[in-house]
């Protein structure tokens, strides 16, 4: 959001073009004019948008998954995340990952708020949703798609951020919430679904 006391700080694109068009993610490359008339360029992705889930189970853990990301090579510790189809709405698709990728659904579901992921070279959005009232069901894996579901405490994870063995920038802004939430200083709209 922006207001006109920011006009000193706005970029405008004079040229954008298509660098490459995958399955999912674009890559673009623009011309833009700077507040002071000077032009520069900027390289970015485009993406469909995500959701991330902090499922809260009744002993007071917190749902997680590990998984292997390719790009940094290793086995990530993450709250459960998913990309959204074209036009599917951000709670649908966090009740479909969360179904799809641990099995399990919520009676209880609230909006957290939106997580901009890579402000230097990405225009993707992750909308946090919080789930409670977690009921264990059957998987449905996308056919290359390999995780492990797995729980922690808060305390374990936070450890586990201090520690550097939890990195993955979603999963460290979602324990942001998370603390504040589990603390009183935020609250939630929670609807049953």
């Amino acid at each position: 959001m922006t207001d006109s006391s920011d006009a000193h700080l706005i970029e405008h694109c004079i040229r954008s073009e298509l660098v490459h068009q995958g399955n999912f993610l674009q890559v673009r490359k623009d011309t833009v004019r700077l507040p002071h008339g000077g032009e520069a360029t900027r390289e970015y992705v485009v993406h469909p948008g995500a959701v991330a889930v902090i499922g809260l189970l009744d002993d007071g853990r917190v749902l997680l998954e590990r998984q292997f990301r390719y790009p940094v090579g290793r086995v990530m510790i993450e709250f459960p995340a998913g990309k959204l189809d074209a036009g599917e709405q951000p709670l649908v698709c966090a009740q479909r990952e969360l179904l799809e990728e641990t099995g399990y659904s919520a009676r209880e579901w609230a909006y957290a708020g939106p997580l901009h992921l890579a402000i230097g070279y990405c225009d993707e959005v992750i909308h946090v949703f919080f789930a409670r009232g977690l009921t264990a069901g059957e998987r449905y894996l996308d056919a290359d798609e390999f995780l492990d579901v797995c729980s922690m405490t808060p305390e374990q994870l936070l450890a586990g951020v201090q520690s550097g063995q939890v990195t993955d920038a979603k999963t460290l802004s979602c324990c942001v919430w998370l603390q504040n939430v589990q603390s009183g200083a935020w609250s939630l709209d929670w609807k049953a679904l």
